[in-house]
């Protein structure tokens, strides 16, 4: 894809290009991470909420792009409960949520923006840019660290950084991309 195309960066410099997850979810998604990547899945988002009983949700997806199934995440769930029984990062119960992201999957890392490229999003910024904090519109990918977003008034970059949320919109073209990526992989 022209102009898609990510810079070299160091480990560093790739996590800050990277919102999966943010405060005590962090440091459980650090925990966890060594354990899903050597199982061969990447986490989407770490999520810790619930005021009385924690909920842990935790989306991954395969590494080798397969459509997650419920045996995935019932494998990803005893090794997680594995590792956070062992470290016991949350007081108290807690229940264990998890899951594939979905088709209209949440955009957590800057090559998600690259990798579906062309597809609709919503995008939130934290500040307001030229005016506004949403838009609707297909990615054009990524330029360095900035997100290109076509929408019915033009086009805006937006810094990775500055992003709050952006999720993928469920479109028939989606579902039909989806369709041929795993008839691809079945062949």
């Amino acid at each position: 894809m022209e102009g898609c195309e990510l810079p070299q960066a160091s480990e560093t410099a790739v996590l800050a290009l990277a919102k999966t997850s943010a405060g005590k979810a962090a440091d459980i998604e650090r925990l966890i991470a060594g354990t899903l990547e050597a199982m061969g899945y990447d986490i989407v988002r770490v999520v810790l909420s619930g005021d009385r009983r924690a909920r842990l949700q935790i989306m991954a997806e395969r590494r080798d792009g397969a459509a997650m199934q419920v045996d995935d995440c019932a494998q990803l769930s005893r090794a997680v409960s594995a590792v956070l029984e062992v470290e016991d990062p949350i007081a108290g119960a807690y229940e264990l949520e998890v899951s594939s992201p979905g088709l209209d999957r949440p955009l957590t890392r800057l090559a998600d923006f690259a990798r579906f490229a062309g597809h609709e999003a919503k995008l939130e910024t934290k500040l307001s840019h030229d005016g506004r904090r949403r838009w609707r519109g297909r990615l054009l990918g990524v330029s360095g660290e900035n997100v290109r977003l076509e929408f019915e008034e033009g086009e805006i970059e937006v810094p990775f950084r500055d992003l709050a949320k952006a999720k993928l919109v469920l479109t028939d073209e989606l579902l039909a991309a989806a369709r041929v990526a795993q008839d691809q992989l079945q062949t």
